[in-house]
This record gives structure tokens, C-alpha cells and sequence, in this order.
């Protein structure tokens, strides 16, 4: 009898629990019908996927050169065995530090590299077919990746391992971002949405070195990236329950969106990408040279060297929160906010040189972070902006070009960096990155009539403009075209002569009486 009792109390307690998941299940489907329930999901999906793909970038800083090294140690031990008594060891291990410094720069620069160059195909692909399928491809292929990094015992793997994340992210942070602008068509909104989700790249960038190196430590290598797949893997199951990117949905009235040449060209469009490109170079140059600096100059401790870019991780989540603030206030100021980034950037990269201890180190690290913070959280939103009033509001192919632009400063970095600190100095690295970043920042001035235009036509207007039919619809191509002119004439929205439409109307008028209506 008692254990039929417990039985019956058991099957009672599973069938409660089954109940309770089925509620749970209706509650979010109920959600998810909700507009503002479906964003909101949809943005913590995709700022998972962001603080993933930052996590995995950065965790491996404190783990595979270590790692790297005690392979290179077992081999070189191994041939020093075969080698007579007369080998010069010392000479044997420059080459060896030379040759390790190559491998681990290689290494970092491959996923930046792989992603540049999937970038532009990876956009036009988003275009086509939306934004949820290609997340999910770059969620797949980073747990791969995750997976590769963990049981990798050679560098052979290693070096797989990290270009196929360079081209998960090429499509989960593509299509991550451009669903964000997508789904968040107010500007206030979209920049708010953009804002947390570079917080959440922010934070994955700066944590994940403690957070592997920690780990690392005391529990081994391959802890970190177990952990890291797990989470992918979530967000990955996440994203097929709620989103449903596999779901019978017509695909074939999404708008056609502008080839990616096209954009590249767009001199507004070029302006802010070269901005996203220069000033991530500090950072992107730093990373693979500071510690080397460290040690060298200041005699810094390894858990020192492991920390130095947590303490900016603050002032970045404060930059984005005042620039989405200032933003929804002063909109029209956004190039401003880019531009005072800049300068901030150049400055505090001018004076990492001048630091003498650990402590002051800190003070121009969170300048350029705070920067960074500035830059990105003002001109991620204006390209989504560019996109909605020059082209057409499909979001793949822009986001493409800022996803370039971030590769271009991060494939240069752990190559090009070490290079110039070994030829010139570190001192003159900073210096030229400084300078550099203060030089670019008038050109923002460009944009500073962008908030003014007003969209030039609709993504149905698109499509229509390759096959006008009929006179109605000729004549509302005119018309757009005669806007369009009249809203792009020197970046300012200008008032269009409604007679030249009435008059096109007339002439159209007397042709159809002479020569017969057209149908469409």
C-alpha cells in the first residue's frame, strides 16, 4: 500500500509539474503575440547571442598562449633530446619566441579575418531571406566552434576552431543587430535596443578574460568554452521555440533590399563606417601588445595583466547610457556625440604612454572605452537611419558594413600591433592611433544634416520603380523621383514644386484623350 501511495503521489507531482510547463508554454505564446513582449524576447535573444560571441573572442587571451606555449615547450624539449651537446639552446629559443608570437597573433587575427570576408555575402544572404534563419547558422556554428576550442589538443584545431567563429559571427552579429533595428523603428527606441546590446558586447568582451583565465586555473582548459556552449546552445533553443525561424511564413514579399556596392558608396554610409573602423584600432592594437608593455615597463603581476581592461567595462555602459539619453533629447546632435568620442579616444590613447603604474593605466583605458561607448552608440542607429531615408529599410547589408568595419581594426590588431611595437615602439603605437582618431573626427561633420532628411520612398516604392505599369503608377514614380531630388539636395529636407506634378498630370491627360486610357 505505501508504495502504491507513493507512486500515485508521484504520478500526481509529474502531472502538476507537466500542467505548470503547459501554462508556462501558453503564457509565452500569449506574449509573444504581443508586439513589445516579441521585442523584448527578441532582444534578449539577440544580446545573448552578442555577449556570447564577445566571451568567446576574448576568453582565449589569457588561455591559448599559455596553452600554445606548454605545446611548443613538448615539442622543442623532444627535439633538443635528438640534438648533440653543441646545439646553441639560446639562439633555439628566440626562434621559438618569434615563431610562438607569429602563431598566437595568426591565431587571434583568423576570426577577424574569416569575417571579413563572409561579411558582405553574409548581408546580401540576410537580406533575402530575413533576419532569424542566418542568427540561428551563426548560433550553430559558434557552438561548433566552442566545442573545437574545447577538446582541441593541437594548434592546427585551434586555428579551425577560431576562423569558424569568425564566420558564425559573420551571420549572428549581422543579423543580431540589423533585427534590432528592424523590430525598433522609432529612433529613440532603436537607439535604447542598440545601446543595451552593445552594453552586452561590452561586458562580454571585458569580463571573459578573468572569466577564462580563472577557470583556466583551476579547473583547466576546457571548462570555459563547456560553459560558453552550453549557453549557445540555450540561446540556439531559445530562438527555434519562441522565434520559429523554420516556420511556414511567406518570404516572398520582403522588400528588396540595396546591394551592399551600393551602400559602400553612399558617402554618408562611408563616412560612419570609417569612424567604427578607426576608433576600434586603440583597442583592437592594445589588447595583443599592453600586456608584453606591462610586464616590461611597470613590472605588472599576471593578475594585473588580467584585470586591466575589467575597471572599463563602467565607464562604457555609462557612455552608452548618456549617448542614448542625449540622443533621445538631441537627436540632431549625433555626430557631435561621434565625434567628442573621437577625440576622447585620441586623447586618452596618447597618454597610455605616460603611465607609470598599474592605477594610472586605468584612467586612460576607461577614456578610450568611454569613447568607444560614445562612437558606437551614436552612429549604429544613424546607419539603420541612413538606410530607412536613402535606400531601403532592409537591415543585413548595412550592418554587414559595420560588422567590416569592426573586422578591419580587429584582423590588423594582433598582426600589424606587434609588428609596429617590435620596428617603432609602443610609445609612437599610441601616439599614431591618437592622432589619428583626433584627425577623423571632423569628418563627422558631414552627418550633421542626416537627422533632417526625410525618407526618399518606401520599400514597395522600390519594387514598384523597377516595373512601372499604367499611368497611375508612372506617375507616382515621378513624383517620388522629384521628392527624392528635392529631399537629398545638399542633406537638407526641401519643399518640392507640387506644380510640376500637376502639369505632368495634364500633359498625360491629353495624350490618354488622344491616343486611349492605359489599364494596368
Amino acid at each position: 500500500m505505501d508504495g502504491e501511495g507513493r507512486s500515485s503521489g508521484l504520478v500526481k507531482s509529474a502531472a502538476v509539474k507537466l500542467s505548470e510547463m503547459g501554462e508556462r508554454t501558453k503564457e509565452l505564446g500569449t506574449a509573444m503575440k504581443d508586439t513589445h513582449q516579441q521585442r523584448r524576447i527578441i532582444l534578449v535573444i539577440v544580446c545573448v547571442a552578442l555577449l556570447l560571441d564577445n566571451m568567446l573572442y576574448m576568453v582565449i587571451v589569457p588561455i591559448i598562449p599559455d596553452y600554445i606555449a606548454e605545446l611548443e615547450s613538448e615539442q622543442s624539449e623532444h627535439v633538443v633530446m635528438h640534438r648533440n651537446s653543441s646545439f646553441n639552446s639560446t639562439s633555439q629559443d628566440k626562434i621559438n619566441k618569434n615563431n610562438l608570437d607569429i602563431q598566437i597573433g595568426v591565431l587571434f587575427a583568423s576570426k577577424a579575418i574569416l569575417q571579413l570576408l563572409v561579411s558582405p555575402l553574409s548581408g546580401t544572404f540576410i537580406d533575402r531571406v530575413g533576419y532569424d534563419i542566418p542568427l540561428l547558422i551563426g548560433l550553430s556554428v559558434m557552438f561548433v566552434s566552442t566545442c573545437i576550442f574545447a577538446i582541441g589538443e593541437n594548434y592546427a584545431t585551434l586555428f579551425v576552431a577560431r576562423s569558424l567563429q569568425g564566420l558564425g559571427s559573420a551571420f549572428a552579429d549581422t543579423s543580431g543587430i540589423a533585427m534590432i533595428a528592424d523590430k525598433y523603428t522609432e529612433e529613440s527606441e532603436r537607439s535604447t535596443a542598440l545601446g543595451i546590446a552593445l552594453a552586452f558586447i561590452s561586458f562580454g568582451s571585458l569580463v571573459a578574460p578573468p572569466f577564462g583565465g580563472i577557470l583556466y586555473e583551476f579547473v583547466g582548459k576546457k571548462v570555459p568554452f563547456i560553459v560558453l556552449a552550453c549557453i549557445c546552445l540555450a540561446d540556439g533553443f531559445l530562438l527555434l521555440t519562441v522565434i520559429k525561424p523554420f516556420s511556414n511564413r511567406t518570404r516572398e514579399n520582403r522588400p528588396v533590399g540595396t546591394p551592399i556596392y551600393k551602400l559602400m558608396v553612399d558617402p554618408y554610409i562611408a563616412v560612419v563606417a570609417g569612424a567604427l573602423t578607426v576608433c576600434n584600432i586603440p583597442l583592437a592594437f592594445l589588447e595583443p601588445t599592453i600586456s608584453n608593455w606591462m610586464e616590461t615597463t611597470m613590472h605588472s603581476t599576471q593578475w594585473q595583466m588580467g584585470l586591466t581592461w575589467l575597471p572599463a567595462f563602467f565607464p562604457h555602459v555609462l557612455g552608452v547610457y548618456m549617448t542614448v539619453k542625449l540622443a533621445a533629447k538631441h537627436p540632431n546632435l549625433q555626430w557631435f556625440y561621434g565625434a567628442l568620442g573621437m577625440v576622447i579616444i585620441g586623447a586618452s590613447s596618447c597618454t597610455v604612454p605616460a603611465c607609470k603604474t598599474f592605477g594610472q593605466l586605468i584612467a586612460p583605458l576607461c577614456g578610450i572605452c568611454f569613447g568607444i561607448a560614445l562612437v558606437d552608440t551614436a552612429l549604429l542607429p544613424t546607419l539603420a537611419f541612413l538606410v530607412d531615408v536613402r535606400h531601403v529599410s532592409v537591415y543585413g547589408s548595412i550592418y554587414a558594413i559595420a560588422d567590416i568595419s569592426y573586422s578591419v581594426a580587429y584582423a590588423m590588431g594582433p598582426i600589424v600591433a606587434s609588428q609596429i611595437v617590435h620596428n617603432i615602439g609602443f610609445v609612437q603605437l599610441n601616439l599614431g592611433m591618437g592622432l589619428v582618431n583626433v584627425l577623423y573626427a571632423p569628418a563627422l561633420l558631414l552627418l550633421r544634416n542626416v537627422c533632417q532628411m526625410k525618407p526618399s520612398h518606401s520599400e514597395t516604392d522600390n519594387l514598384l520603380e523597377e516595373a512601372p505599369q499604367g499611368l497611375y503608377d508612372t506617375i507616382k514614380m515621378e513624383e517620388r523621383r522629384a521628392k527624392k531630388k528635392g529631399y537629398r539636395s545638399a542633406g537638407n529636407c526641401l519643399a518640392v514644386d507640387e506644380n510640376g506634378f500637376d502639369n505632368f498630370r495634364a500633359q498625360r491627360s491629353a495624350s490618354e484623350e488622344s491616343s486611349g486610357p492605359e489599364y494596368t
